[in-house]
């Protein structure tokens, strides 16, 4: 009996599998559902400017309902322009070192020693005071670049680097100073302009207070549209890769830092026009609320984010929150608690939208 075994042909080609096909291309095209704190933390990190700008507005009623209409009195505003004129220009020259990744501990000790300079210059060596005044942006200029060559050629931590030269420059107010306070009597017009005010609603306006404004206007402007600006950005987000890029990074922090140093020389003589007079013991906190304004204003301390109008927002949300309190009769004490508190928020709320980016 012979047996025929057929030998099975080639299986035919299974269709695919339509239905399966679409399914699996409509669970990839699907996005997982963004919460309501998703799309915040995004709005956030896309528009840093959001946050400062709405604690700023919430600040201003909730001290309008408790005070009263004082509150946001033409005199009053006035009265906060004028308080925080000096952090708001230190503010800046904080800002470009902290945009860099860095961070300057000598801002204030650089600024009241370029008030000395000028007004022992002009008050005492008879010198003009526009002369004063251009030695005395030169001594910023001199102490940034200390600071900047610390850091670059020396490679030491901006902080560390900071922190030595803040004795430094501090001692050396004093023995240029003798301790002593230059009083207003003697010193020139020019050097008092600052405090001079006009008439805006009623209220007076110092003329430092615009200066300020034109500056965050024109640094602002700077760091957005200049080859410069974006080489802050780039050098503080990533410097190895700046510097691969083509970007001296030791000439851009070189020069940020003398800027910086610049700038504090003009808070220097806004200085003496808002306290009247010369005095080595000036400055006193400066250091710490130029740090707070700019982190409250949404510039990151990791560097490569940020922008100096959110640092003035940051100094008005200090100076609209001293001085609400005070007029709500809150303790000082509460005043210092009440800052510290908003600077964990805002560098908490810096790490928690970086998650977006990383």
């Amino acid at each position: 009996m012979n047996s025929v075994s057929a030998t099975p042909g080639p299986a035919p080609a299974k269709a695919p599998d339509a239905p399966i096909q679409r399914k699996v291309g409509e669970r990839l095209d699907q996005q997982p559902p963004v919460s309501f704190l998703g799309r915040v933390q995004r709005q956030m990190h896309a528009h840093p400017l959001l946050g400062p700008t709405a604690v700023l507005i919430l600040a201003c009623v909730v001290f309008t309902v408790m005070v009263g209409p004082r509150f946001v009195d033409p005199l009053n505003v006035s009265l906060i322009l004028q308080q925080v004129q000096i952090i708001g220009m230190v503010g800046i020259a904080q800002t470009l070192i902290i945009l860099t990744a860095g961070i300057d501990l000598s801002v204030a000790a650089v600024m009241v020693f370029t008030t000395v300079i000028s007004g022992k210059l002009a008050a005492e060596a008879g010198l003009p005071a526009v002369v004063a005044l251009v030695i005395a942006l030169a001594t910023g200029a001199a102490c940034g670049f200390l600071n900047g060559l610390l850091v670059t050629r020396f490679r030491v931590p901006p902080f560390i680097a900071t922190l030595g030269t803040l004795s430094i420059f501090t001692a050396l107010n004093l023995l240029a100073s003798g301790s002593q306070t230059i009083k207003a009597n003697v010193l020139p017009d020019l050097l008092l302009w600052p405090g001079e005010t006009f008439r805006v609603l009623g209220a007076p306006v110092t003329y430092g207070s615009i200066l300020v404004l034109l500056s965050f206007v024109a640094v602002a402007f700077i760091l957005k549209r200049t080859a410069w600006g974006e080489h802050i950005y780039a050098v503080g987000d990533n410097a190895e890769g700046a510097r691969l890029s083509g970007i001296r990074t030791t000439r851009v922090l070189l020069s940020v830092y003398i800027v910086a140093g610049i700038i504090c020389a003009i808070a220097g003589w806004l200085l003496i026009g808002r306290v009247g007079s010369v005095s080595p013991f000036s400055g006193e906190g400066v250091n710490l609320a130029s740090i707070t304004a700019v982190v409250i204003g949404g510039t990151s301390l990791f560097g490569g984010r940020g922008n100096v109008l959110g640092t003035l927002l940051g100094a008005l949300i200090i100076g609209v929150f001293s001085n609400g309190l005070t007029l709500a009769g809150v303790d000082v004490l509460w005043q210092v608690f009440t800052t510290g508190v908003l600077v964990i928020v805002a560098v908490g709320l810096d790490q928690w939208t970086r998650k977006v980016a990383g």
